[in-house]
């Protein structure tokens, strides 16, 4: 029989939020009452990496302790960080023990702007190693989709979208070097957002994946997705704007020859270009193309990512595992040939900012995936080659707009006839950030999604 006492767990970052600063409720009990939902679900999903029990309530009671809760945005909001990323006292995983750094003895600048808006690391997420795939599992576990249990909630911040998607957290951060927030976002049916270069800090990896990768937020609604990112970028919340007539440019194109998006989701781009068209916006198709040679810088980029996190002594040579020791390996024989080149990704960057002005677009609209997200099993023993045919094949979509550097964010847009969610991703031009959030705004008001997968979470009544 199910709880039926209230509970905190499956309601939004700001309800919680607001109902601390206004002394409803306190930290203390809204993250008890989230630690208690993790230890029932996580045995099931693997999302988390590491649990800090003990540690969130003590830092939820000083939240509590504090004589100003007004200025805090996610006063007592329990969050989740990826586990590339270093929180104080933990190991930073990485994705796998080989590539495990020591117990960190400081936050990441990231934990500490979530720490100062009020929130509470109550854990961190599971990811692929060095987060180089697009599906979350390795010896220790294999992080599941809410949604489908049978199939992979993504990568690389799978963990951080199963926790989401299951009301483990109501936020999580996670990080995109080449669609790793949007893809698993995808999967599970919620917002992810990449900000565009230099607009929240990275450090992470080794130079940040060529500066590609970058920071971001999975939320279950835009409102909190706003919050998160206004947090990260450290920037004041401000509630968004409506947008004014835009013009939106839609492209069903993939970036990689051979490959289409499915029926699902050509099904789910048209259904929001007409719901984009129904609130007032120009929406036209565009004859967006990807050059050749974008796809090959982009092979050769994603492989010498993964040789630099092993120079930078984050891998542990031999015991990694062997797609990822293939991996690294071409990185290597890139690097040596002069194939990752500064000079192709801001030559792309420049020609995509060309295209948003010269044809007067505000935001393009395109798939966010290609088809069904992939079994979630141990593809950490599967071949590099499958692994590379699986990752491409289903997401394609993403890593573009990471060589670009622009912003680019995943909304959810429906269910696909087999249950599971589908997305579309929407890009805008340097420093679009807000506009496209509320763009998403927009289509959530007028179609609201389910926040959180069926029959999750499984608790009692959701306060509010």
């Amino acid at each position: 029989m199910h709880d039926i006492v209230p509970t905190w767990v499956g309601t939004t970052a700001r309800q919680i939020a607001r109902a601390v600063r206004r002394g409803d409720t306190s930290a203390t009990q809204v993250v008890a009452d989230h630690l208690d939902h993790i230890a029932r679900a996580d045995g099931e999903l693997s999302a988390f990496r590491a649990v800090r029990g003990g540690e969130a309530i003590v830092e939820a009671e000083k939240v509590d302790e504090q004589e100003d809760l007004a200025n805090l945005p996610l006063a007592g909001v329990p969050v989740a960080v990826k586990e590339n990323t270093p929180v104080a006292g933990l190991a930073t995983w990485h994705g796998s023990a080989a590539a495990r750094t020591p117990v960190a003895e400081d936050d990441h600048e990231i934990v500490r702007r979530l720490r100062g808006a009020g929130a509470v690391v109550v854990g961190v997420t599971r990811m692929p190693e060095l987060g180089l795939w697009a599906s979350t599992d390795d010896a220790t576990g294999v992080s599941r989709n809410p949604w489908q249990p049978s199939r992979t909630p993504g990568g690389s911040s799978g963990g951080a979208a199963a926790a989401v998607a299951s009301g483990m957290v109501p936020i999580a951060h996670g990080n995109d070097g080449f669609g790793s927030i949007r893809i698993p976002a995808a999967c599970c049916g919620l917002l992810g957002l990449k900000p565009g270069t230099d607009v929240v800090p990275r450090q992470l990896g080794a130079e940040d994946w060529f500066g590609m990768t970058e920071n971001g937020i999975l939320a279950s609604c835009v409102v909190d997705a706003a919050i998160g990112f206004a947090v990260l970028a450290g920037r004041r919340v401000e509630k968004l704007v409506q947008p004014g007539r835009l013009r939106v440019a839609v492209s069903l194109t993939s970036p990689v020859a051979g490959v289409r998006a499915d029926a699902a989701n050509r099904d789910a781009v048209a259904a929001m270009s007409r719901r984009l068209a129904e609130a007032g916006h120009d929406v036209v198709g565009t004859a967006l193309s990807y050059p050749t040679a974008l796809g090959l810088q982009g092979l050769a980029t994603w492989f010498a990512a993964a040789a630099e996190d092993g120079a930078a002594g984050r891998a542990g040579g031999r015991d990694l595992q062997p797609r990822t020791r293939r991996h690294v390996a071409l990185g290597r024989w890139v690097q040596r040939r002069g194939y990752v080149r500064a000079a192709d990704r801001a030559g792309w960057r420049e020609r995509m900012i060309g295209f948003f002005a010269d044809h007067g677009t505000d935001v393009l609209l395109t798939p966010a995936l290609a088809s069904v997200p992939p079994l979630a099993t141990g593809w950490a023993r599967r071949s590099w080659s499958a692994n590379m045919w699986s990752n491409i094949r289903y997401a394609p979509y993403a890593a573009p707009w990471n060589m670009a550097g622009l912003p680019a964010l995943v909304v959810p847009a429906g269910l696909r006839p087999d249950g599971l969610p589908v997305g579309v991703q929407l890009v805008g031009p340097p420093g679009s950030e807000l506009l496209l959030l509320a763009v998403a705004g927009q289509l959530e008001m007028m179609a609201p999604w389910q926040r959180h997968a069926p029959s999750w979470p499984r608790v009692g009544s959701p306060v509010g």
